[in-house]
């Protein structure tokens, strides 16, 4: 059987491999247009921030009549339900087979209100409140989206309030939804939304006198080394992008 591989007086000779660059695999990113992420990726797909990609954001309008599913049912049945509806609701979008609610954010108490009483609605739970901030892409920068969920008729609706970094204010949904007790501390600390009425919104996961809220787009990357096993690991704007 015969080796292939270049040797000098069998000691294998060291061989580039095809499609290598300099520093391969571990190198910083080229400079580049925005479009490519890590890996070479082109268009869309880098949500890490470090190949530089910049994401194209679409603008979210209503959805055209009739949305389908149950999704005209809960419309209906939460504009006949509440007298504000034309004030309070924004837009009504249904994507990728779910319904969401744009809410005005001094509404969000009483659509909550409604959308747990009403017999016809009946959104007993209150799953989750997140935070999102679209820095770049919304002037009101910073929603947040509660998962409800009716256990009567086993329907699924989503809710999303913004507000600006200027005024992060939102009436608290605790009153309503017991469960969003430590979900809206959560996204006071990470986003520095302030729900107005909580009964204990303080820091949940970082310490009570950090400054800033880590999960903003404009929060600096930057920590400190980690040691594992022998291995130091560097802060995240410290390393490099693979490709």
């Amino acid at each position: 059987m015969t080796d292939d591989k270049p040797t000098t007086g069998g000691v294998p000779i060291p061989v580039t491999p095809a499609g290598a660059t300099s520093g391969a695999p571990a190198e910083f990113p080229p400079a580049a247009p925005a479009g490519r992420g890590m890996f070479g990726n082109q268009g869309s797909g880098d949500v890490s921030g470090f190949g530089g990609l910049v994401r194209q954001h679409h603008a979210v309008e209503d959805s055209p009549r009739p949305y389908g599913s149950y999704f005209d049912e809960v419309r209906d049945a939460l504009e006949e339900a509440y007298p504000a509806f034309g004030e309070a609701i924004e837009k009504v979008v249904v994507d990728r087979g779910e319904l969401t609610l744009h809410i005005r954010p001094e509404r969000i108490a009483e659509v909550c209100q409604v959308m747990r009483d009403d017999p016809a609605l009946r959104f007993e739970l209150c799953s989750s409140v997140s935070g999102v901030d679209y820095l770049g892409a919304d002037a009101r920068r910073l929603h947040v989206v509660y998962q409800l969920t009716s256990m009567t008729y086993r329907r699924r609706v989503r809710l999303e309030a913004a507000v600006s970094v200027e005024e992060p204010h939102l009436p608290s949904v605790t009153a309503i939804y017991p469960t969003a007790d430590w979900q809206e501390r959560e996204a006071y600390d990470m986003f520095g939304v302030v729900f107005d009425g909580h009964p204990a919104l303080t820091r949940i996961l970082m310490p009570d006198d950090w400054e800033g809220h880590p999960q903003r787009k404009d929060y600096p990357l930057g920590g400190v080394p980690v040691e594992y096993k022998g291995a130091e690991i560097p802060p995240p704007d410290k390393r490099r992008s693979y490709q």
